[in-house]
């Protein structure tokens, strides 16, 4: 499909830069394709009324690192000033990096991580580059190993924020836990699951006592998530991969709730992609462990998911090519239009809305 028909103009006004609080009094569009009404104005604490009994909500439980580092090239000529995004570790001293300015790297430069007004207590982290790609990503081998690198990259690190709020203001401690979802727990993402961000203990308890259940899979979201598609026909788009895991034990739980009538809720775009990896053609989630690419757009027959909460995306994005599959383009266009003009909040710190499965 020509990428053009997933555009739209968004003000940038409308991007948030803070989370709601608390979180679940964020509000959430209801999108039902062909209801009356087909969009409802509701708020996520509302979302133990807008399921059933023997509903399963699945979460994912990935845990954002600290992934950026921002330090100064030692020893060759002037000091340059180095900022580095961690995207994928190779072994337990190395890390794959996105390094803005990489033109000012070579083989065997040494750069020396973080801020020098901050208190650390494990000296200083110098790292090695090890190699350069093509593609601006660096390979860093740090003079830290293991659990010790793990608690360097802690002290100094910041969170990755999106560009979209990142360009507007920095990191800062607050976003430690703003930019972390209740359920974090397996580290390795450079980016939150977003959708999951609007959930609080008491909105946990209220869908428990409603008898909604809750499931977690782990996809750790990678800097790909970000990267506008620059392809005019999404047949010629590159997904980029993510490694993920599904359970035998929450695909055992989901596939029997899937036959007595529950409904699975995927919350995020992560949970949804990860899910229908896993699953056979007939609908039968299967244990998963691994990398996938998946790429979801309009004409996709959805196996698994039967609902979706997730955020509001950019113009031409995967993401939102992936809830005009789910719900229908044109369903989707009158969602966001009638977002904007009512002022909803945009993005990975926004708003949220519940998807229903288009015909």
């Amino acid at each position: 499909m020509r990428t053009d028909l997933f555009d739209f103009v968004l003000p940038p006004d409308l991007i948030a830069l803070r989370p709601a609080s608390p979180r679940d009094c964020a509000r959430l569009l209801v999108v039902r394709p062909g209801g009356a009404p087909e969009l409802d104005d509701r708020v996520v604490r509302d979302l133990p009324a807008l399921l059933r009994p023997g509903d399963q909500i699945v979460v994912n439980d990935t845990k954002v690192i600290p992934a950026q580092l921002f330090g100064r090239r030692l020893g060759r000529g002037a000091e340059a000033r180095v900022e580095a995004t961690l995207i994928e570790r190779l072994d337990g001293s190395r890390w794959r990096a996105l390094v803005k300015g990489a033109k000012k790297l070579a083989a065997g430069d040494v750069v020396r991580f973080g801020d020098e007004g901050k208190v650390c207590f494990l000296g200083q982290l110098d790292a090695t580059v090890e190699q350069k790609g093509d593609d601006g990503a660096v390979t860093l081998a740090f003079a830290f190993h293991g659990p010790v690198l793990d608690q360097a990259i802690d002290e100094r690190g910041a969170m990755p924020l999106p560009p979209y709020i990142a360009a507007r203001r920095p990191a800062d401690e607050k976003d430690r836990a703003d930019y972390q979802t209740l359920f974090a727990r397996q580290e390795g993402a450079v980016a939150a699951p977003t959708a999951g961000l609007h959930f609080t203990d008491d909105l946990l308890a209220r869908l428990s006592m409603a008898g909604i259940g809750l499931h977690t899979v782990t996809l750790h979201v990678g800097p790909g998530t970000f990267l506008p598609v620059k392809a005019e026909d999404t047949a010629d788009h590159r997904m980029h991969a993510e490694h993920g895991v599904v359970t035998a034990e929450t695909a055992a739980a989901l596939n029997a709730a899937h036959e007595k009538g529950g409904r699975i809720v995927a919350v995020g775009s992560t949970s949804l992609r990860l899910l229908e990896s896993a699953a056979a053609e007939t609908g039968v989630i299967r244990p998963f462990a691994g990398a996938t690419s998946i790429f979801i757009t309009p004409g996709y027959c959805f196996r698994a998911v039967d609902v979706m909460m997730t955020n509001f995306h950019l113009p031409r994005s995967t993401l939102f090519m992936l809830v005009a599959a789910f719900s229908g383009l044109d369903t989707m266009r009158r969602a966001y239009a009638h977002a904007i003009e009512t002022r909803y909040r945009f993005y990975s710190y926004g708003d949220a809305s519940l998807l229903f499965r288009g015909a």
